[in-house]
């Protein structure tokens, strides 16, 4: 086997969460199209002299450079791939909400493309002035999809297809199931038959779509919290007293 280090020039990704290290340096998780999910060493980017400190930034598509043999190479280089306006100050939050997904859902170094395009794209949106809440959903739905705990949205768990005018519950691993009319906790029918399709347009289909989404969540974090959940949780009651 070679003794020569693994370089890699220039592969698309984005930082999802950094940490210091030592004096002048930080150890980055960052999510590559080509790589998934990986750890970077990257040496001499903090401090008032650090010529990377500014392109090292969350929700910037960046072109990344490292080298190494071992599971947490060396960062060698870094630049934007292309220039793009700042998030929006009311999707930060959201957009850390994702990169924690990414974080707890994914495996390192399993290369997901179509993962990397779903949320570079869903940035976009929010860049764009998309409306935050059905472009959070349709995020959260596609992620379970890629992952491999996409729900069935049509059907009940017994194979009866769901009808608009029903009323169920979902139990995370087993499915939908017929609830009566106003029971705790039931989703009406003509929400779920709408996240099915992408379509959230009102606020009652996008409340059943929030409740079975973060249930499904909640079912593969298995009880590890989320810390953006906590800090939303807290600016409501901060923003109610």
């Amino acid at each position: 086997m070679s003794r020569n280090p693994r370089r890699i020039e220039l592969t698309p990704g984005y930082l999802l969460h950094h940490r210091p290290w030592r004096d002048t340096s930080r150890i980055l998780e960052v999510y590559t199209r080509e790589h998934g999910r990986m750890t970077l060493f990257a040496r001499g980017v903090r401090g008032p002299t650090a010529k990377l400190a500014a392109v090292l930034q969350p929700f910037q598509p960046l072109l990344l450079s490292f080298s190494g043999r071992g599971e947490a190479p060396a960062l060698t280089g870094a630049e934007r791939a292309h220039e793009c306006a700042a998030l929006p100050a009311p999707c930060l939050l959201a957009a850390f909400y994702m990169n924690e997904l990414l974080l707890k859902l994914t495996t390192r170094h399993d290369p997901l493309p179509e993962l990397f395009d779903h949320y570079h794209a869903t940035l976009g949106q929010l860049r764009g002035g998309a409306p935050l809440e059905p472009a959070l959903r349709l995020f959260e739905k596609r992620l379970l999809e890629i992952l491999g705990y996409g729900l069935d949205l049509t059907h009940e768990q017994s194979g009866e297809p769901l009808k608009p005018r029903g009323c169920y519950h979902f139990r995370p691993g087993a499915g939908l199931n017929a609830a009566d009319p106003g029971s705790p906790g039931a989703l009406r029918g003509e929400s779920l038959l709408a996240l099915a399709a992408g379509q959230l347009e009102s606020a009652p289909v996008l409340e059943d779509a929030r409740r079975v989404l973060q249930a499904a969540l909640a079912g593969c974090l298995e009880g590890r919290p989320l810390a953006t959940r906590e800090v939303a949780k807290a600016l409501v009651r901060k923003a109610a007293s």
